[in-house]
């Protein structure tokens, strides 16, 4: 990766320090709070800014490659979300501000949230549920899914939250693999005015499982019958209506098993991730604090939806934890208009917006004129997660989301690392468009070689254990070694590739097996979708290998428009002009195909995978994640007409 094509991404030499104000009132105000000199003291000071039923003897046990942290300490996840706040003056405050698609409201406060939480707690003892038996919860945005997940850990019941997107394959799969002895899923769901029809999808799953005993149903569609089954079903309203409001929370020991959460895109056995108590606590309440710099009086809004991690430690968990108002949407960001986000930014006067890249470069595509239609002042930090964000897009988000004021924190980490590993720190960083910045403090990251000698630009590794780390992939110890741990053994290898600039600054440049080989030389995709997208008439671009007999690999790019530009022979000539410009000609695409919209799943990943089978001829892999299938079918279409 020490190419000089990669040099093209550095380029970038424009610095945005935090204006004086935010500086000033910032929980991190110094560059000394952010290099602890003890990191393991430095994580259990914020352990102890949390509640535990015993303390622990030990901050940190490891055995390669297995860790324990706060050893003998015992807490609850659900206690400290919820009940811990209820003798402050949160007690009253909003905990989560919800609207449905269709444009439904509901707010629930903390002693609300701890009422419903407990009551659906013992609505699961009831039907048998015990501590270690897990439960999967297969729902829409509703705030039912996140008090599913505060009694589940509330009564010691590992959750296993699957994607509403997945199909009956994929939910039957994820249940037999961790033998869920109890569904929670609901009638439907609603996504750009349509209806998921989840209860169906869970019905047909099920003919194939043999450990769920029953089934709980939100009932989300108004005037809609769901299909049943006696003995096996009942209604979450039923279940709970006679429930006591107080449930006592389970003390937990700190490794006991919190969540599974299987990553997505898996092919054969699924891979179910598996976080623990006491460390991802402490690592999501540290990380929601200092990385979003959370005030009492913030309206917070992380877009991701629940089925990913993100929106297991940045929708409840990380929020909840620092006693935060959470603002959940249910649907698509483009319905009824492509206004949504910023209508409801301006309606509920949301503080902080944290979102992908790839739904930030949707927003460029459809012009500024939607955001500038509505009031967005009341913004005063902006986050980016799930991918690389190129440094077009992030000015854009900057100035035309931002205003120019307001610190964006672009955050890396993944399911398995369970929190932020390399962000900005909104009060002191000097931010650069396009880089990660810098580790949080407390986690160790470096660059290194296929030898793992640190150099500038290589592989990414974490160098020693961090509270919030996977404790393995359920029920297959020996998988977790050899796809963690087996490529450099001392150290967990993240599969993503970095370059790191003379200031230390950290640049990601997506999974290795996104970097092409192209007669001799490695080229980041990341990189030449970045060129692609500086042009100023693309709005996204998803550039993938196709097998090459004498280069080994030809560059391919798929190209979306920005709002006004129109895909024709000259724009296709400029566009590989420009990635030479910005690159080399080593880097000039191949083939550029122009379309309406890229392959995205609903939380807005573009699925790579998919335009690589599109560009080799083979079959077309599963869809069933992604937002619109007919995107893929489009692609399909005039790739073979070209080829033709």
């Amino acid at each position: 990766m020490a190419d000089r094509q990669l040099e093209a991404l550095l380029q970038e030499n424009r610095t945005f320090a935090p204006s004086k104000e935010f500086a000033k009132n910032a929980h991190v105000r110094s560059a000394a709070q952010c290099a602890p000199k003890n990191r393991l003291k430095f994580w259990e000071t914020f352990a102890k800014e949390l509640t535990w039923t015993k303390k622990w003897t030990k901050v940190l046990d490891w055995t390669l490659p297995f860790a324990k942290w706060f050893v003998g300490g015992r807490t609850n996840m659900s206690a400290n979300c919820i009940d811990r706040h209820l003798a402050t003056a949160r007690r009253n405050k909003a905990a989560i501000l919800w609207e449905g698609e269709p444009g439904e409201e509901r707010t629930l406060t903390y002693q609300q949230l701890h009422r419903e939480v407990c009551r659906f707690a013992n609505g699961l003892t009831s039907l048998g549920v015990r501590k270690g038996d897990r439960v999967t919860l297969y729902m829409p945005m509703i705030p039912e899914l996140a008090i599913a997940m505060l009694a589940c850990a509330r009564i010691g019941a590992p959750h296993s939250v699957i994607f509403g997107g997945f199909s009956a394959d994929s939910l039957r799969d994820r249940i037999n693999d961790c033998q869920s002895k109890l569904l929670v899923t609901a009638d439907g769901g609603y996504r750009r005015g349509t209806v998921v029809p989840l209860k169906k999808i869970a019905d047909e799953a099920l003919e194939a499982t043999a450990t769920i005993e029953k089934v709980v149903v939100v009932k989300r569609l108004p005037g809609a019958e769901a299909a049943m089954k006696g003995g096996r079903d009942l209604w979450w309203h039923d279940l709970v209506k006679d429930q006591p409001g107080d449930c006592p929370a389970e003390p937990m020991d700190s490794e006991d098993m919190l969540y599974l959460l299987y990553t997505s895109g898996t092919t054969g056995k699924p891979k179910g991730i598996v976080h623990t108590t006491g460390g991802y606590m402490t690592g999501v309440y540290a990380t929601t604090k200092w990385v979003f710099d959370l005030k009492e009086t913030d309206i917070y809004w992380c877009t991701a939806d629940i089925g990913w991690v993100t929106g297991h430690s940045y929708v409840v968990y990380g929020p909840l934890l620092n006693g935060a108002t959470v603002l959940m949407y249910e649907g698509a960001p483009d319905f009824p208009g492509k206004d949504r986000f910023w209508s409801l930014i301006e309606k509920y006067k949301a503080t902080i917006l944290y979102t992908a890249p790839t739904a930030i470069r949707a927003f460029m595509k459809w012009g500024e004129d939607l955001p500038k239609k509505h009031d967005l002042s009341s913004l005063r930090l902006l986050g980016s997660v799930g991918e690389p964000i190129n440094p077009e897009a992030w000015m854009w988000y900057h100035r035309v989301i931002g205003g120019g004021r307001c610190p964006i924190v672009d955050t890396w980490w993944q399911t398995e690392t369970g929190h932020m590993m390399i962000t900005p720190l909104p009060g002191v960083t000097k931010t650069k468009p396009g880089s990660a910045c810098q580790a949080f403090p407390g986690v160790e990251i470096d660059v290194v070689n296929e030898k793992g000698e640190s150099v500038d630009a290589g592989l990414l590794v974490i160098k020693s254990p961090w509270p919030g780390m996977l404790r393995g992939i359920y029920g297959d110890p020996e998988r977790y070694r050899q796809t963690y741990w087996s490529k450099f053994p001392k150290w967990y290898f993240a599969g993503d590739g970095a370059k790191r600039d003379k200031q230390g600054y950290l640049w990601l440049l997506g999974r290795v097996d996104d970097v092409l080989k192209v007669s001799g030389h490695r080229l980041s995709t990341m990189e030449i979708e970045s060129a692609l997208v500086d042009h100023h008439s693309v709005a996204e671009a998803a550039v993938i290998g196709k097998h090459h007999e004498i280069k080994e690999n030809a560059v391919v790019a798929f190209v979306s428009l920005r709002a006004g530009s129109t895909g024709n022979p000259e724009l296709l000539k400029e566009l590989k002009e420009h990635v030479v410009k910005k690159i080399g000609s080593l880097a000039r695409p191949d083939d550029i195909y122009f379309t309406a919209e890229l392959p995205k799943t609903r939380s807005g990943k573009i699925m790579r995978r998919l335009l690589r089978d599109i560009a080799e001829g083979r079959a077309v892999g599963d869809t069933t994640t992604l937002a619109d299938a007919n995107v893929v079918k489009s692609l399909k279409d005039q790739y073979e007409d070209k080829e033709a």
